[in-house]
């Protein structure tokens, strides 16, 4: 169920970007399903064509659709291939600190400092990184000169 607030301050383009990259990422929108045609769902939201075609061309660039020519658009697998990354990277972490001997507690402060602050590693190999170096999620994406 995707509802624009016309009186919200944020441009209906971003209110449907991120509602439809929040049910991608929460799993309501499965992979590979497909989305309704930019003109369908503009006429059903009772939007700009160009609205939701902006929308639709920013959540494929952050890789969470794809579009496949006159075939539509679908969820893309790029969120599920981040998460295989994540859990790889835990298991590579686990064993790291089962061979120094640190207890779970132990661990699990030292993930959440990482989390928490605010230093970024470098930009190859983090987590749920897109091949393009920008991370998934992030909004507005970068824009290239």
């Amino acid at each position: 169920m995707i509802v624009i607030d016309a009186a919200s301050p944020v441009p209906p383009f971003e209110q449907l970007r991120a509602q439809l990259a929040r049910q991608i990422q929460e799993r309501t929108l499965a992979v590979g399903a497909r989305l309704p045609t930019i003109r369908h769902l503009a006429a059903d939201l009772g939007l700009a064509v160009n609205t939701v075609g902006r929308a639709y061309r920013e959540l494929e660039e952050a890789g969470l659709i794809e579009t496949r020519g006159r075939a539509g658009s679908f969820v893309s697998a790029a969120g599920e291939e981040g998460r295989e990354r994540a859990r790889r990277a835990a298991a590579d972490y686990a064993a790291v600190i089962a061979s120094v001997g640190l207890d779970t507690a132990e661990a699990i402060r030292i993930v959440q400092a990482a989390l928490t602050s605010g230093r970024r590693a470098p930009v190859r190999g983090r987590v749920g990184e897109e091949p393009s170096g920008r991370r998934p999620g992030r909004w507005p994406p970068p824009r290239h000169a």
